[in-house]
């Protein structure tokens, strides 16, 4: 690779990994196989990079991302979520509760069915449209927004439920 590669891969790692590694660990609820993922797509990206820098390399990499999650999962058979994952946060200090509302978010997610909550995650989250997510993710349009709605509506009983406990 040339240097003014190298320079614009090593730019691209630098802003990108933080949005990566919160979509990866909403993606997932573990904190190191988040990193794990991050690191391998950013890894399946360098060899193409000087393809695909002048296109658009993040939704390129969080294609590569999401393809690794779902491998993961699909030869797991199941998914293991941890339930005491806490994900390191660069944002300021809240004093509000913000962060307490985020871990609860984050929380119900993890209740949701691997699609459902890439589904969420990546129309909601990472806020794309409904086609970047079905073209992420293989799907039909319709499928994005049967399966968001679905998912949505979950985590609206989830959070009834605990609001009447």
């Amino acid at each position: 690779m040339r240097a003014s590669d190298e320079a614009t891969f090593v730019g691209f790692v630098t802003s990108a990994s933080p949005g990566l590694l919160r979509t990866a660990w909403l993606l997932t609820g573990d904190h190191h196989l988040a990193e794990e993922l991050v690191q391998e797509s950013l890894e399946r990206l360098y060899p193409k990079w000087r393809r695909v820098q002048h296109q658009q390399p993040l939704a390129y990499t969080r294609r590569i991302l999401v393809n690794l999650n779902i491998s993961r999962w699909r030869r797991s058979g199941a998914e293991s979520v941890s339930a005491t994952g806490v994900l390191r946060d660069v944002a300021a200090p809240d004093a509000l509760g913000v962060a307490d509302q985020r871990d609860e978010a984050t929380r119900l997610l993890r209740t949701l069915p691997p699609r459902e909550r890439q589904v969420v995650v990546l129309r909601y989250y990472a806020d794309l449209p409904e086609r970047e997510v079905a073209d992420l993710l293989g799907i039909s349009v319709g499928t994005v927004k049967s399966t968001a709605s679905h998912g949505l509506a979950t985590l609206r009983a989830a959070l009834a439920a605990q609001e009447q406990s």
